[in-house]
């Protein structure tokens, strides 16, 4: 709905500026201390990885194709969360057992982009997305597993308020030179600008933050399994999006390789 209102870096822009604003007005009432010095700048950088491109491939991907299918792509976040881990020094060794979960996650993404391929070939929007998406999810955790090594001591309220507004700021030059840029301030667009500042930045993103400073990373990343289900009920009772049974059968398949990487993981 937002996008229908706004174009994607503007609205952004605008979504992070707000929500990183009042966050931090949040943040000094409480008496929450923010980063300083280096840590200040290292959460920057963090807030720019995770939101900024994290977020920010989700807004760009659904230009392209209906939003039950982006949310369906970033159930593959678990696969680069134990890729990652398997890189980056100190790190969990990927097991067969996980490559196997991996394997077969991205055979149900096949089920979906493979069709679309074979219709529509290269000019097709179903796997431009899923790259787009699969990019963001480099950044959203890459971003995560370096925030949660370096264990800032400050606040998790502090660190999402921080975070917010970096990407806010990060994207105000995209916004001013986006081609094709649009605000329409109905009362739709205020009203679906509100619910992403509200529910998907102050609230989603600092539960987030804030348990990702409290839980496993295994355990935060259950949320995967949420997302497709909510974002298919909502996308068809809205928007009447297409989600039959191909659709169901790659959720299907997917969730089970996302489950064998969780079953087979540490982290």
């Amino acid at each position: 709905m937002a996008l229908e209102s706004f174009s994607p870096s503007l609205l952004i822009a605008v979504r992070f500026l707000i929500s990183g604003s009042l966050m931090l007005l949040g943040v000094w009432w409480l008496g929450h201390p923010l980063p300083r010095g280096r840590g200040l700048a290292w959460t920057s950088l963090f807030g720019m990885l995770v939101l900024g491109g994290g977020n920010g491939s989700l807004v760009y991907s659904e230009t392209l194709i209906p939003s039950s299918l982006a949310a369906l792509f970033i159930t593959l976040s678990p696969f680069w969360y134990s890729g990652l881990e398997a890189i980056i020094p100190g790190g969990e060794k990927l097991t067969g057992a996980v490559l196997a979960g991996i394997v077969t996650g991205f055979l149900g993404v096949a089920l979906l982009i493979v069709p679309d391929v074979l219709e529509k070939g290269m000019s097709g929007a179903v796997w431009q997305g899923f790259l787009i998406l699969q990019f963001g999810s480099f950044c959203w955790c890459f971003g995560s597993i370096l925030q949660r090594r370096r264990g800032e001591s400050a606040h998790p309220f502090a660190i999402a308020a921080v975070q917010q507004l970096s990407a806010g700021v990060f994207f105000v030059i995209p916004a001013l030179l986006e081609r094709g840029q649009r605000a329409d301030w109905s009362p739709q667009g205020i009203g679906a600008l509100a619910y992403l500042v509200t529910f998907g930045s102050i609230i989603g993103f600092s539960s987030y933050v804030y348990t990702l400073a409290k839980l496993p990373v295994a355990m935060v990343s259950l949320y995967t399994y949420v997302n497709p289900l909510v974002a298919a009920v909502l996308g068809s009772l809205f928007y009447r999006e297409p989600f039959g049974w191909l659709e169901g059968a790659a959720m299907t398949i997917i969730f089970f390789g996302v489950w064998l990487v969780k079953r087979f993981s540490k982290h």
